[in-house]
């Protein structure tokens, strides 16, 4: 089984702006430059059969996207909570309309390859740490919100959508790149780094 997800990647510039903002909470994992990135859709536990069902779903969406790379900008953070615990803080990305609607395109495409739909509610942002269940509800987190909460940047693009491959280890996750499609006429072409039905 291969654990899987749709994203987006902010350009260099925005990934550097986002490291400085991460400091001064003791304990917290703070990503690194590979794990920066905007999901677009989690696919989860799939076989390698369904992947290359979705990736040729994918294939057949890209050509109704182009040209279609939102431009959003950074936008304040937040936190996610389980149990009234803190337990992972983002950077926010705006508008939302063009994100969704990717997202829903997406989305579309994946459960024609025959996934069922996603039923959260889609809130785009960037992750920034995964904390650890020891610091509770440290005020370390408040105080780190308060000091990031005006974060803004100016426009920027994101020209590709990216097909992850998740690894779980000891020291939490770390993504792979598998296949990439270009979402303007002038950011290359598609990269295929293999095949999943033929591997296995």
């Amino acid at each position: 089984m291969l654990r899987l997800f749709l994203a987006l990647r902010p350009p260099l510039p925005i990934r550097e702006m986002l490291f400085d903002l991460m400091d001064g909470i003791g304990g917290a994992r703070w990503q690194d430059d590979e794990q920066l990135h905007v999901t677009t859709r989690f696919l989860g536990e799939v076989d390698p059969r369904l992947a290359d069902d979705i990736v040729t779903e994918i294939d057949r969406l890209r050509l109704s996207l182009t040209p279609a790379a939102p431009t959003v900008a950074l936008h304040a953070v937040g936190q996610f909570a389980s149990r009234g615990r803190t337990d992972t803080l983002w950077a926010g990305v705006t508008p939302h309309a063009a994100l969704t609607a990717l997202h829903r395109k997406v989305d579309q495409a994946v459960v024609r390859a025959g996934l069922p739909p996603d039923r959260r509610a889609y809130l785009p942002h960037v992750t920034l740490a995964r904390l650890p269940r020891s610091l509770g509800t440290s005020p370390e987190i408040d105080g780190w919100i308060a000091r990031h909460a005006g974060l803004a940047s100016a426009p920027f693009a994101m020209t590709h959508l990216t097909l992850y491959q998740s690894h779980l280890g000891r020291d939490g996750a770390w993504y792979e790149p598998l296949l990439r499609w270009p979402l303007e006429p002038d950011a290359g072409t598609a990269g295929d780094f293999g095949g999943f039905a033929s591997d296995q």
